[in-house]
């Protein structure tokens, strides 16, 4: 494959920051230009029957600890970087399934308290239905805490790759191109899916469902002109 040097990053803030500091430390120059826009919701939070948290993400995370002081309840994150969130918030039990939404609800069914009820605070269009992956397991209810809405922010005039990391994403993606000669590098396959064909760019998928993964599937930086 081609080196790559200029990557696009399309994730909300202040997520794309910090993913654009990862990849300035590497050696690549990375394009801020956000997809979406995460805006919290004045939801209420009922935490009646709840024995414990699943988190699918890390605006799940920051977006429930701005709607309710509850920190002792225990969380089960879908990743590491969603865990270490819930612990920032001041979560002190927290577990993380270290992977997609289907090992979290492998490990929600393995370690999840089997009585009360398990709260899903998340987005208003969740990637997955985790309550429907937990049928006849366990008691899961879905709460809507946050809206990822589509920006207008213009894509960059050039770019060697652009880092998907939600299928939400990927549909904003494809209804701003073609973008002939570029790469995508989707979080997983799910996210590629939500991208589908017709982009001009040449799809790569990480080997694992975290940003680490991500960013080492551009390879090394292409060396400065």
């Amino acid at each position: 494959m081609t080196p790559i040097r200029t990557v696009w990053v399309t994730r909300a803030e202040p997520g794309a920051t910090r993913t654009a500091a990862r990849l300035t430390a590497l050696g690549f120059e990375p394009v801020v230009a956000p997809l979406l826009e995460i805006r919290p919701l004045a939801a209420r939070v009922d935490l009646d029957g709840v024995t414990a948290l699943a988190f699918t993400s890390r605006n799940g995370v920051e977006a429930f600890a701005g709607l309710s002081p509850e920190r002792g309840l225990p969380v089960f994150a879908v990743g590491d970087a969603t865990a270490a969130a819930a612990r920032l918030c001041g979560f002190g039990k927290v577990r993380s399934a270290d992977g997609a939404l289907a090992d979290l609800a492998a490990l929600l069914a393995a370690e999840a308290p089997t009585e009360g009820l398990l709260l899903v605070p998340g987005a208003v269009e969740p990637a997955g239905d985790l309550a429907a992956l937990l049928e006849g397991r366990l008691r899961a209810r879905a709460l809507p805490i946050y809206e990822a809405v589509e920006t207008d922010v213009a894509p960059p005039l050039s770019f060697d790759a652009v880092l998907i990391q939600s299928a939400r994403a990927a549909r904003a993606l494809r209804g701003r191109g073609p973008f002939p000669g570029g790469r995508a590098v989707a979080l997983s396959d799910a996210v590629a899916r939500a991208l589908g064909g017709g982009t001009g760019l040449e799809m790569q998928v990480a080997s694992a469902p975290r940003e680490s993964a991500l960013i080492e599937a551009l390879g090394k930086p292409a060396p400065r002109v």
